[in-house]
């Protein structure tokens, strides 16, 4: 369940702080009933960052493939030992 809560609260920011390392995921704050920004902890912020980084990779892989953008993986990692000294 989201946790929600309104603007004024901002000013208990250590009672927030917890609330948002506590909660997996974001807190919404809200403005006159309506929303207005979210907060997260660093750690969740990073987890999403990293997947949604993950959904860009693969979303350019499956474009490159549709296009016939593809290599060798064998030719790929020979080319790289050789270039890498490995």
């Amino acid at each position: 369940m989201p946790h929600i809560i309104p603007i004024k609260e901002l000013k208990n920011t250590a009672e927030i702080s917890e609330l948002c390392h506590k909660t997996d995921g974001p807190v919404y704050i809200t403005k006159n009933g309506y929303g207005d920004m979210v907060l997260m902890s660093m750690e969740s912020f990073e987890k999403i960052s990293s997947r949604l980084k993950m959904y860009e990779n693969l979303e350019l892989a499956e474009n490159q493939l549709k296009k016939g953008e593809t290599k060798d993986a064998r030719a790929s990692l020979s080319a790289m030992r050789e270039k890498y000294d490995l």
